[in-house]
């Protein structure tokens, strides 16, 4: 009989740009979750999937826990406190410093009803001097009861190693979810769109980027497999930002293409003959047909 093995839900939260994406990239081993210095990137829970010898871990990747300030923070807030109790354990990803400010204390007090395992994670631990880790550590200790604290760097790796034989400690032995060879559950077209999203983010002025979201038209293999055909449109609030994600001479539309098409040839492992429009569609953060278009579900709410 072959020795039981562990599966279960692991959840990763934190306020937006703490590095959640790029912790669950570094710990699978390939890009998934788009990752960008921008606040709001995730929108939609991710779930990926990390299998070993000792078992099976399905990631879910919240949006951020912040203040609402429309209909998609809103919904992006209650797909986040919602999966707090669907999940084995949860991780909260931290900034390295001694200041709690007004955003951790908030997701402290989520944390508090959640009535599972909290692992405080405190990422990018590359960027301070080692003694001042203990500091932080004792900060965050004070304003919650933590079943284990792991400092990190997502980015280069230190320590993932350890947080996943932590992650593994408070999951239940049970069969696996998925398959060995799964790593995500997202659809092909929405990690396609999210790619697209990402470099558009990436590559646009500050101002725009909330405001844009990417509808896959079309997407399909031609018959020898070997390349992609996939047409796909950028959403924008403002005429004025449709001028800028064309650019001059469509020179920005064409840079987020090569830049997109490059990740999507990756992740499909074939070449990809990618098209690009850009549409206005105004106040489209606040209207549910238009937010359900772009593939965030009302009723996940």
């Amino acid at each position: 009989m072959s020795e039981q093995k562990k599966s279960g839900f692991a959840t990763l939260i934190g306020r937006p740009n703490v590095g959640k994406s790029t912790l669950m990239n570094q710990i699978i081993g390939q890009k998934i979750a788009i990752t960008s210095n921008k606040p709001q990137t995730t929108r939609n829970r991710i779930q990926t999937v990390y299998t070993c010898d000792e078992g099976q871990i399905v990631f879910l990747d919240t949006p951020g826990i912040h203040k609402a300030k429309n209909k998609l923070g809103e919904y992006m807030v209650n797909v986040a406190e919602r999966t707090l109790k669907e999940v084995d354990v949860v991780l909260w990803l931290v900034e390295p410093t001694t200041f709690i400010g007004a955003g951790e204390r908030h997701i402290a007090e989520q944390l508090a009803h959640a009535n599972v395992p909290v692992v405080l994670v405190i990422n990018k631990i590359d960027r301070v001097k080692k003694e001042e880790v203990l500091t932080f550590i004792d900060a965050y200790r004070q304003i919650l009861d933590f079943a284990e604290i792991v400092p990190v760097s997502a980015l280069k790796g230190t320590n993932t190693d350890t947080l996943v034989d932590v992650i593994f400690k408070y999951l239940p032995y049970g069969p696996m979810f998925y398959d060995e060879d799964t790593v995500t559950d997202q659809p092909l077209r929405q990690i396609t769109a999210e790619l697209i999203r990402e470099k558009a983010l990436k590559l646009l002025d500050e101002e725009i980027p909330h405001g844009i979201a990417v509808s896959i038209e079309q997407m399909k293999p031609r018959p020898n497999g070997k390349i992609w055909d996939i047409e796909a449109t950028i959403v924008c609030e403002r005429d004025s930002h449709k001028g800028i994600i064309i650019g001059k001479g469509g020179a920005m539309l064409k840079k987020i293409g090569s830049a997109a098409r490059y990740e999507i040839e990756r992740q499909l492992d074939a070449k990809v003959n990618l098209r690009l429009w850009v549409k206005v569609k105004k106040d489209w953060r606040d209207s549910d047909f238009l937010m359900k278009n772009f593939g965030y579900d009302k009723k996940e709410v």
